[in-house]
């Protein structure tokens, strides 16, 4: 037995399922070399929470003095919610964080979770009533590898009744959290309004719903690797090709669209998008589609891309651009890169004395040094450069545009000039 394997974590809420379970591994790891840690985190929610410690820290000590080889891990969390973000979802991403971090410390690489078929079934309709697809319907896997240890759900096949029972045998003492008596949460609504009237029409319902959350999980692993092998075919990257895209038959076509968008996009996607880019994104058209968090999904000359919308800022803002090196403009969404070279763009001595603007209109910009200076508006369409690069910084020399990311340097002050030289490249972030 390996080091990490002498540890087995289970989080505990002091709950019925997390009790029932925390105390059915101990129960079965006597007389072993192992250690299980039971996993507990304090929200600091409710006001109840530093009694329910006290009485997870009774029960674990009661425990092992009956020979059972377990021992308590408690985290407080810290913070709060942000303006408008859920409680319910802050506390679950938190409290997983929190629950991974003590279990790594503690050396364990797998910790056991006390959902069951109930739970399970509870998840596919509330999956369902959103809308959502195979993925969401799959519910909670089994197994699954996040934040660097293996979450497990040994019990997801089992039914209610069954932890009932055990509870029942052992005489195991749990609490009893009034949270989930809020009917302001959807689960809670589901498990107390709906679920028994269900359960009541359709005794099969539990175990029903569980085989939909199985069969789902297979469909969806059966979407993913089509999408996979789809895009790998049609050459698909950071950018989608519309046209091979589009030839695609409709059902590997959704399928590719969907890897395509969970690879560029942080977050969920929605089916509001997905239903949207499979009827508007065509090859010879240009488009921008808002993704909530500040992304945007566009097409343009035949290929789709995805990125987060620059943000323009104020030149004060930015680093030191006249030195040598590379500097992350944040504010305007890029990054300039300053080379020292014989064969550079522009003389360093004009470099040094640019100033830098924001796109005010009325620009003007020559391409080549024998060129016309033309508006810079239709520059960026001769060049094709997409509305979304454009919102850059400008470099301007005695009023005159200098440098002008996306198009280079100004055809005015390409003539070679004595002393040392600049090569100039601007970068958007979301290429990075």
């Amino acid at each position: 037995m390996t080091p990490a394997d002498a540890v087995i974590a289970v989080a505990t809420s002091g709950g019925r399922d997390s009790t029932a379970l925390l105390h059915a591994v101990a129960r079965q790891c006597m007389g072993q070399p192992v250690e299980v840690l039971a996993l507990h985190v304090h929200h600091g929610l409710m006001p109840q929470a530093d009694a329910w410690v006290e009485h997870l820290s009774r029960q674990v000590r009661r425990w092992a003095k009956a020979g059972m080889p377990v021992r308590l891990a408690v985290t407080h969390l810290q913070g709060q919610p942000a303006k408008g973000e859920s409680v319910e979802a802050w506390a679950r991403s938190e409290r997983y964080a929190a629950l991974a971090r003590m279990a790594l410390v503690a050396g364990a690489n797998h910790v056991l979770l006390a959902h069951h078929q109930r739970d399970q079934a509870e998840t596919v309709v509330l999956q369902a009533l959103r809308g959502a697809g195979p993925a969401g319907l799959a519910a909670m896997p089994g197994e699954v590898f996040r934040n660097g240890v293996w979450w497990c759900r040994p019990w997801l096949e089992q039914p209610s009744t069954a932890i009932d029972a055990y509870v029942r045998r052992w005489q195991l003492s749990h609490i009893s959290d009034p949270s989930n008596d809020d009917h302001r949460f959807d689960r809670n609504r589901l498990r107390h309004g709906v679920l028994p009237s269900l359960l009541a029409a359709f005794p099969q319902a539990e175990a029903s719903l569980a085989a939909v959350a199985r069969q789902a999980h297979w469909a969806a692993q059966l979407q993913q690797e089509a999408g996979e092998a789809a895009l790998s075919a049609i050459g698909a990257g950071a950018e989608l090709p519309l046209s091979a895209w589009q030839a695609l038959p409709p059902a590997t076509r959704r399928a590719a669209l969907l890897t395509w968008l969970h690879r560029q996009l942080v977050g969920g996607v929605s089916e509001a998008l997905v239903q949207r880019l499979m009827v508007e994104a065509q090859p010879g058209r240009a488009g921008r589609w808002p993704v909530p968090g500040g992304a945007e999904v566009r097409a343009y000359r035949g290929l789709l891309s995805a990125a987060s919308a620059a943000v323009p800022g104020a030149a004060g803002d930015e680093p030191d651009w006249r030195q040598p090196g590379t500097h992350t403009c944040s504010n305007w969404g890029g990054q300039l890169t300053v080379c020292l070279s014989d064969t550079g763009d522009i003389s360093l001595q004009d470099w040094q004395r640019a100033a830098l603007v924001g796109r005010q209109g009325g620009e003007q910009f020559q391409l080549q040094p024998r060129s016309t200076a033309r508006a810079l508006k239709k520059q960026y369409q001769a060049m094709g450069v997409p509305a979304w690069q454009r919102q850059t910084p400008l470099w301007l020399l005695d009023g005159v545009t200098l440098f002008v990311p996306c198009l280079g340097v100004d055809g005015r002050y390409q003539a070679a000039s004595s002393g040392p030289r600049v090569h100039l490249e601007w970068r958007p972030s979301h290429d990075s």
